[in-house]
């Protein structure tokens, strides 16, 4: 079977049964909080000014900064769907080398940071400490299937999430393209369609989430060396 074609049926698959999990509602945040991070972590890099960041029940958020150039305001643009999707993809790298926990830690760390200095609405915030709560309780967990599973549930939400988020932007690129976000913004200041942009964030949303998959199903023929020594 083409690799394409797995994995746009990996992702089908993953996107039916994080949808099926009930509590998998609160988690869709993750892929946004990284989304807009992405963005917070670009404008600090430039020496820009990270303003807030908005988080928002429907899973949307916003971050609003301030950067003296045109090149600046283009490379924070970017770094949103793009930082979203190689964090998926990182998260899975972690799973196939047994580093799940420095995963869960580094999604943790993400969350505090953005809670210290970045968000600012009510909902935002409450979520966010929530998801650091729940994560530093899973940590906690002496059950590693448990931790398996959370960590499992958190990398394919954010899979799924980065790359159904650039098909729905490309949509409304089509349709409606002074809606559509960060392709708006960037089409904006350069002028390409924000066609374009949505695409080429497709691309490699569905790349990072070919990589995702190979790694995952290598991973699961593989199980972690036990030393045995006789007595």
């Amino acid at each position: 079977m083409n690799r394409g074609l797995k994995t746009v049926l990996f992702l089908l698959g993953a996107w039916i049964l994080t949808r099926l999990i009930p509590f998998s509602f609160f988690f869709r945040n993750v892929d946004t909080l990284i989304h807009e991070f992405g963005h917070a972590l670009m404008t600090l890099l430039l020496s820009g000014k990270v303003q807030f960041i908005y988080l928002f029940a429907d899973h949307s958020g916003v971050t609003q900064s301030i950067a003296h150039y045109k090149w600046q305001f283009i490379l924070i643009s970017l770094a949103g769907y793009i930082i979203s999707s190689v964090v998926a993809m990182l998260l899975f790298i972690l799973y196939s080398r047994f580093l799940q926990k420095f995963g869960l830690i580094l999604l943790t760390v993400v969350a505090i940071i953005s809670l210290l200095f970045f968000i600012r609405n009510t909902y935002g915030v409450l979520w966010t400490l929530g998801f650091i709560v729940i994560n530093v309780c899973v940590y906690l967990l002496p059950w590693e299937k448990v931790k398996e599973f959370y960590y499992l549930l958190l990398a394919f939400i954010c899979l799924v999430d980065s790359v159904v988020s650039t098909m729905i932007l490309v949509t409304l690129s089509i349709q409606q393209p002074s809606a559509a976000g960060d392709a708006a913004n960037l089409a904006q200041v350069t002028g390409v369609p924000a066609l374009i942009w949505s695409i080429l964030f497709l691309l490699i949303a569905f790349g990072c989430a070919k990589v995702s998959m190979d790694v995952f199903l290598r991973s699961r023929r593989r199980q972690p060396a036990i030393a045995r020594t006789r007595a």
